[in-house]
Formats: C-alpha cells, sequence, structure tokens
C-alpha cells in the first residue's frame, strides 16, 4: 500500500435508545470533532461500480482484498470535495484522498475520463485505470448525520452515523434538491470505531455497556438495496 498506514475498523448496528446511553459516556472520556456543528456534520458520498456490482459483490461475498472509490463532501459544500480510495487487505484498512473539483466531477460522471490519464495525481489516474479496464461509474449517492468522538491514544475515532439515506440510481450528486430516501431503519444508527495498533482498555469498556452485534454491511451496501 505504498507506506500507508492500516487501521482498524469495527462496524456494529445499534438502537437510538442505546446510542443515547454511549454517546453519554463517551463525553466524559473523549473530544468532539472540531469540525462541524457539535462535533455533528453531514456527509454526501457517490459511489463508483459497474455494471456487474463488482464493489458490491465483493463487499458482501466478504473479499478480505478489495479496493471502492468515492467522492465526497460535507454539508453541502461542493468547494470542497474528496476523492477517496478505501482499500481492504485482510483486516486493515486504508484510505487515500486527493481534492476533486465540482467541474471534474461532473466530467467524470459524464463519462468524459480521458484527461484523466495524464492528471498529476496519482488516485485520479488509478481511477481512470479502473473506469477504462472495469467500467466503474458513479452509481449511487449516500447520506447521513455523522457524529464523531476522538480519543487521542491509540488514535481512536467513534462515530455515529445516522439518517441515512440513498439516491437509488440517481448520481446528481451535487444537487443540494437531490431526491433520496431512507436506506437504513430510522430507529438504527451505525457505530464505527477506528484505531491504529491497539484500543485502549477505557474505549472497550465504555462500548461493552451496551449490546451490540458486529456487521459486515456498509452504507454502500445498504443503499443498493434500491437497485
Amino acid at each position: 500500500m505504498n507506506g500507508l498506514k492500516g487501521r482498524r475498523e469495527l462496524k456494529h448496528a445499534i438502537t437510538k435508545a442505546d446510542c443515547y446511553l454511549l454517546r453519554n459516556n463517551l463525553q466524559n472520556f473523549m473530544k468532539l470533532d472540531p469540525h462541524g456543528h457539535d462535533g455533528k456534520y453531514l456527509i454526501r458520498s457517490v459511489y463508483f461500480d459497474n455494471f456487474d456490482n463488482k464493489i458490491l459483490r465483493q463487499k458482501t461475498e466478504g473479499f478480505y482484498h478489495r479496493d471502492k472509490f468515492r467522492a465526497r463532501l460535507y454539508d453541502y459544500d461542493s468547494d470542497f470535495i474528496n476523492l477517496e480510495k478505501k482499500s481492504k487487505r485482510d483486516n486493515l484498512t486504508y484510505k487515500q484522498k486527493c481534492r476533486l473539483s465540482a467541474e471534474e466531477y461532473e466530467r467524470i460522471r459524464l463519462g468524459d475520463i480521458e484527461w484523466m490519464s495524464g492528471d498529476s495525481r496519482d488516485l485520479l489516474r488509478d481511477l481512470y485505470i479502473q473506469m477504462t479496464l472495469f467500467q466503474i461509474k458513479p452509481t449511487t449517492v449516500v447520506d447521513y448525520e455523522r457524529e464523531v468522538f476522538i480519543y487521542e491514544y491509540g488514535n481512536v475515532r467513534v462515530t455515529f452515523d445516522s439518517n441515512v439515506k440513498t439516491s437509488c440510481r440517481d448520481t446528481d450528486f451535487l444537487n443540494p434538491e437531490l431526491i433520496v430516501v431512507d436506506a437504513l431503519d430510522p430507529d438504527w444508527v451505525i457505530l464505527e470505531v477506528k484505531f491504529d495498533e491497539f484500543l485502549p482498555g477505557i474505549i472497550k469498556q465504555l462500548l461493552s455497556i451496551i449490546d451490540t452485534r458486529k456487521s459486515s454491511f456498509s452504507k454502500y451496501q445498504l443503499s443498493r438495496r434500491y437497485g
């Protein structure tokens, strides 16, 4: 992975009641993310896949070596868009990203991609190869609200993702009026725990007070239930 440092990720589906309980306990030991409003912000991502659902199938079948491309913005601010590549290698997750302009995304969405082959950004050239070889393209948009808690020892991030919605197959990523529908039962929240080499004991203890079940689903996987 070109010297990238992998992280571990645990995912759980929890009820809103458990989310409330856990949040109240975490805030005594962890800091809110300084970005956003009171640690919360809206995330919109558009995921890439192909006609054969290559990325979705690899996730569903639990491949330990897989890559996923997405473009992401925050609070509907199209002036700051990241292109991201998230890679899974055994039990570690790696992420690469670079800036992407709104105009560049629209060109990609419309299939105008030849300019990417000579771009100075490694990630854009990588995406060009994947789009050419495997015909991946923007497939669906996923919206959700994220609340983030940070613990510096072990570089821990605990996130609560709620109000997960999908555009189904509409890829008009930059449209703030894009029509979306619920992809997750509103009474449930996705809890994600991300850390480096170890998960500190105090965080383990806090997480153990609620009934969690490790889940293999992703927000992209949830969104694709609708097509």
